[in-house]
């Protein structure tokens, strides 16, 4: 391929003898660098999506070559102009392909630095319009090159709460979109429009806005920050496990999505990420720090994020994510999806009799109703059961499981004595209580974004900077105690506090203790099926109907002037 395009640059740029030896090796080692570039580039594909050793050295190299072609088409751009025909849009392109690899090396690392190493090269395509002239030209594949990075921008923009940045993108995508459909009348148009229509529900879920006094919207963000979770105090025995990997998985039916994320997936795996870090000042590349250096803090978890999985890719993963556990760490699986209910009475209770959740919506399985008539044994394919987690107890597992079925997983023995705890979501919300459920569930709200959840379930919809503040410092004091409830507790079961050493972890449980206290002291949170629940149990007179954590919760309330949504005496109702 180097020497056919050789000869057409050549032939097009003079006669091949008038040329410089020094400029001819130049298009020569260009050329070279662009095929070898794109050769490693389409091998990634290829490389396993699970296993987070295997992948490092293939990364490495295709790093090493994007930095060097990047470098090359700098240093030698007048001859790359005159000899090659280099267009400003194949610049582009070698950006954007840069962008993409910080892109996926922050999904196999969930390292968040990565992101902003991905956003200052899409940046740059943009400042510097190397895709200005596309349009120009009577090609529509450049011209979808161009749309697929502004949606690739987008993502990598939503990731990093860059908000005002997505709605401008927005705006471009969509002139971009109606040009492009103008022009060449493709049949793609329904999808691109369906592209906006996604990000633009995406970036209305949040059920609360924060405003500042000239009523612009605060972004505010959820990762872990340096005072995010509570401190461990003297005197707290708790274990020192380590959240090391994460399986967050999706699937649930209506919920807003954008590029196979949904609202409920983008809130957990920004629940179980530190803030970024500027990572020039740390390494020139990923995979190339020295084993010598200690990272400054510890890193976040790795996560597998899995859109619709069938069962095989789910149990393929959740393999591989056991398989590499370290020692004395955690196995988180977080499960926002459908809830499958037994088909049929059955005499035994074991783990695969009380259903359990969806992770795919097998179309076949959910046209076949005839089926589960004709046969009340018949076990939906693609159910994950409480009993098919068995096998992976024996590592400490912290499970999560947001759905209307999410009580099958209270069923659970925990059979090699290993660290286990199970966060179950409400399986119903009160009638009275304005359906979100699209924009993602309360339940996954409380866990990643606490105080917005109280705000909503108190009927408010928007608030100040200044008082968001306030409620938010008054939060950590609510953790505080908590924390000190939990660990203070005599008759707790010792698998959360065995987790209770973990930062993230640490966070998860205060959220969820805090989500449980407010639906329970809540007027229209009346029925059992409203509140959340766990395994094993947790003691409620010392924890979620504890008098001092409702007396706090009673307290923010008052703050908020919504004290009235409320009970009082709560312990008298029950």
């Amino acid at each position: 391929r180097t020497e056919f395009a050789l000869k057409e640059i050549m032939s097009s740029g003079g006669a091949e003898d008038d040329i410089p030896q020094a400029e001819r090796k130049t298009v020569t080692d260009f050329c070279y660098l662009l095929d070898k570039s794109k050769q490693l580039f389409n091998g990634l594909r290829d490389l396993p999506q699970y296993g987070q050793k295997q992948w490092q050295s293939y990364f490495g190299r295709t790093f090493d070559v994007y930095t060097k072609l990047w470098k090359f088409q700098q240093q030698h751009r007048q001859v790359l102009d005159n000899r090659y025909g280099l267009k400003r849009w194949q610049i582009g392109e070698i950006a954007s392909k840069i962008g993409q690899l910080y892109y996926h090396y922050y999904l196999r690392t969930s390292e968040t630095s990565y992101l902003n190493e991905a956003f200052s090269f899409y940046s740059a395509i943009r400042q510097r319009s190397y895709y200005s002239q596309v349009n120009k030209e009577d090609r529509p594949e450049l011209v979808v090159k161009k749309l697929r990075y502004y949606a690739r921008f987008i993502v990598v923009c939503l990731l990093l709460n860059k908000m005002d940045v997505v709605k401008d993108l927005v705006k471009e995508l969509s002139d971009e979109i109606e040009d492009y459909t103008h022009r060449f009348n493709t049949e793609d148009q329904v999808e691109w429009n369906l592209v906006l229509q996604e990000v633009a529900a995406f970036i209305e879920a949040d059920p609360v806005m924060v405003l500042n006094d000239d009523n612009t919207i605060v972004i505010t963000s959820n990762r872990l920050s340096e005072t995010g979770a509570p401190l461990l105090e003297q005197g707290m025995i708790v274990g020192q496990l380590a959240l090391a990997d994460a399986l967050i998985i999706g699937n649930c039916n209506n919920q807003v999505k954008f590029s196979e994320l949904t609202v409920d997936m983008f809130r957990m795996l920004q629940a179980l990420e530190r803030e970024p870090m500027n990572l020039a000042s740390q390494m020139n590349k990923p995979g190339m720090q020295e084993s010598t250096e200690k990272p400054a803090r510890r890193e976040n978890p790795h996560k597998y994020l899995l859109y619709k999985p069938t069962f095989s890719q789910l149990y393929t993963f959740l393999a591989a994510s056991f398989k590499e556990l370290p020692a004395n760490s955690v196995l988180l699986i977080y499960l926002s999806a459908t809830g499958v209910f037994p088909s049929g009475r059955s005499d035994s209770e074991g783990p695969y009799d009380f259903g359990g959740v969806l992770t795919n919506s097998n179309r076949d399985i959910i046209n076949g109703d005839a089926i589960h008539k004709r046969n009340q044994s018949y076990k939906e394919m693609h159910c994950l059961h409480p009993g098919d987690l068995y096998p992976f107890t024996r590592k400490p597992l912290f499970i999560i499981v947001d759905s209307s079925n999410s009580v099958a997983y209270k069923n659970f023995t925990n059979l090699f004595g290993q660290p286990l705890v199970c966060l179950l979501s409400p399986t119903a919300y009160p009638k009275a209580l304005q359906d979100q459920s699209q924009r993602g569930s309360l339940f996954t709200l409380f866990l990643n974004n606490p105080l917005m959840a109280f705000l909503f379930v108190s009927g408010l919809s928007s608030m100040r900077r200044g008082l968001w503040e306030k409620c938010q410092d008054y939060l950590r004091k609510i953790n505080r105690d908590i924390a000190q409830l939990l660990t203070h507790s005599r008759s707790i079961d010792q698998s959360f506090l065995q987790f209770f050493g973990d930062e993230f972890l640490r966070l998860l449980l205060t959220r969820f203790i805090f989500c449980s206290a407010t639906m329970r002291m809540h007027k229209i949170f009346r029925e059992t099926r409203n509140y959340p629940e766990s395994y094993p149990q947790l003691p409620r007179d010392e924890t979620v109907e504890n008098p001092h954590l409702q007396k706090h919760i009673l307290e923010l309330a008052s703050i908020l002037d919504v004290r009235n949504v409320f009970l009082e005496n709560t312990l008298d109702d029950y």
